[in-house]
């Protein structure tokens, strides 16, 4: 006997919904895991006109939202989905915990926060590009 999102997964809007909805959710507790190991605020800085948090913001919602994009490709299953996306969201978080650690000349949150914008692209292509690793490895 199928469950209500099984049944809703049979039809192709509601796998669209389905998935969509999967991606906002992951994306928000992402993002907010973010937002509680930086020593910034992202979106009071966002707010501010910080260019930036709003590089080194766009790349961590782009690397997650690719991440994403390569686990529904390689999906069998919506939790097939969200479980290789909670891997790649997770290799993201590693790696923006280990940029901060392995630049000990200064502190990668504390230049965003006054807007060193070079800091901030660096900050964006990191995840941007290892997004594309973490989905290569999820096909």
């Amino acid at each position: 006997m199928k469950n209500g999102a099984d049944l809703l997964l049979a039809y192709p809007i509601g796998t669209l919904i389905g998935y969509f909805s999967v991606a906002i959710l992951g994306l928000i507790v992402f993002l907010y895991c973010f937002e509680i190991v930086a020593k910034y605020k992202c979106w009071d800085e966002i707010g501010r006109g910080n260019i930036a948090a709003a590089l080194a913001t766009g790349g961590k919602i782009f690397g997650l939202c690719n991440v994403l994009r390569y686990s529904i490709e390689s999906k069998t299953s919506i939790y097939d989905m969200m479980k290789w996306a909670f891997y790649g969201f997770l290799l993201l978080f590693i790696a923006y915990l280990l940029y901060e650690f392995l630049t000990p000349v200064f502190s990668v949150d504390e230049e965003i926060k006054r807007d060193n914008r070079s800091v901030g692209l660096i900050s964006m292509l990191i995840p941007v590009s290892l997004s594309y690793v973490i989905g290569a490895c999820l096909m």
